[in-house]
């Protein structure tokens, strides 16, 4: 008896995603609630996951197919593995003839090339780094490309490739690669921003002295009595409330012909995950502690990470904050994420000759940007909600007592 597997339901609005990667080969015994494949949305990857136990049966549509809402995908056979494979998908190509070369066998031990992401697989050929050498930190222990890198970094001079590569020729090559869907989403929303936005950006610097020593003075008890790590961005999330707060445009957004103000404040937070930039969205930023912004947004890291954010992890966002300094970036000129109307770009700390009270001294500094939307934010109100984060980084009281 056959199950169908179906497309499942992707959030509001989303009709379809593309086949990302198949996790379970025709033939191979599925747990319960077991990944099968994963689907890239136009915002995050969502694995399928096996209703019951079995065997996994046709795979009717291939990697990097699009497919929609409740389209079938695949099915699930009775048994527990040891049967022969099914037929393959009419999509599949034909099995090769008894005469052709076999496939090199994976020794045991070694990772499966198939439950390794275009992307990883890519990696491991450009260093030579054997998978089966490689601890995945991924869900369910599988392999990034980070978890590649980090290897290659640690690989001794001179280590021997990885069985099966092949070394560089050394004539000058090019690669083709299908763009994700999130990357093609995330390239069509950034250009849209550009085209409807009127787009400007203000510049500000802050003296980073007084969050450095709160944080220095703190971050161990805080860590002792909250269990997490007092980081910077809870800081700038708390100065940024205040400016929405007071400066309620830089929190609003265009609808139509209307603007819509918010009398909340959901940060955006831009973080790095494998496939790209996603922003995940701390709600209610206005009523957390500091303590729940830095559980949020270590929370929001891992599920990052391990490629486990949902739409419902992405939904809404008034504002956003992206932090180009743990990069190593000095300045830049962010992108409004719409249909939010201003981002906070944050960049990196590092010593500079500053003057305070007719003296030169060294201070740590940061430059900080607001890029906005000029049609519902005057230049006046831009530059007035990044001075009032500004004063309360340099002045963390403020934080405190609502200045």
């Amino acid at each position: 008896m056959s199950t169908e597997i179906k497309v499942p339901t992707l959030g509001e609005s989303v009709t379809e995603a593309t086949i990302g990667q198949w996790l379970k080969q025709p033939g191979e015994a599925v747990a319960a609630d077991e990944p099968i494949c994963s689907l890239e949305t136009d915002k995050v990857a969502i694995d399928v996951m096996a209703p019951h136990a079995g065997v996994m049966g046709q795979q009717l549509a291939a990697e990097g197919d699009t497919v929609t809402v409740d389209a079938l995908i695949a099915t699930i056979e009775e048994g527990s593995g040891a049967a022969a494979a099914p037929a393959a998908a009419p999509k599949a190509a034909a099995p090769a003839p008894a005469a052709a070369a076999p496939a090199p066998a994976a020794s045991e031990g070694t990772t499966d090339a198939a439950v390794l992401s275009p992307a990883v697989r890519r990696a491991v050929l450009e260093h030579g780094i054997d998978p089966a050498t490689i601890k995945g930190t991924g869900k369910d222990g599988r392999i990034t490309k980070d978890d590649v890198l980090e290897a290659a970094k640690n690989k001794p001079a001179g280590a021997p490739a990885a069985a099966g590569t092949v070394p560089a020729a050394p004539a000058r090559q090019e690669e083709r690669v299908k763009m994700t869907r999130l990357r093609q989403t995330i390239a069509k929303r950034l250009k849209s921003a550009q085209n409807d936005a009127a787009l400007l950006t203000t510049f500000n610097d802050v003296d980073m002295t007084a969050v450095m020593e709160s944080r220095n003075k703190y971050k161990d008890v805080f860590a002792k009595k909250h269990g997490i790590k007092l980081g910077f961005m809870s800081y700038f999330a708390k100065a940024s409330v205040l400016a929405l707060k007071d400066i309620p445009a830089v929190n609003a957004k265009i609808d139509g012909d209307e603007i819509v103000y918010h009398d909340y404040v959901d940060i955006s937070i831009a973080v790095s995950a494998p496939n790209g930039l996603v922003v995940p969205v701390v709600k209610d930023c206005d009523k957390l502690s500091f303590a729940g912004i830095e559980k949020a947004i270590a929370d929001y890291g891992k599920k990052a990470k391990e490629g486990t954010l949902t739409m419902a992890d992405m939904a809404g966002g008034t504002f956003t904050i992206s932090n180009g300094g743990v990069f190593g970036g000095l300045m830049s000129t962010p992108i409004i994420n719409p249909p939010q109307s201003a981002v906070l770009g944050l960049h990196r700390i590092e010593d500079r000759p500053v003057v305070r009270n007719g003296q030169i001294v060294i201070r740590p500094m940061m430059y900080i940007a607001l890029s906005y939307d000029h049609r519902i934010i005057d230049g006046r109100e831009a530059v007035t909600a990044l001075k009032t984060i500004k004063e309360a980084i340099e002045d963390p009281t403020r934080l405190l007592i609502d200045l």
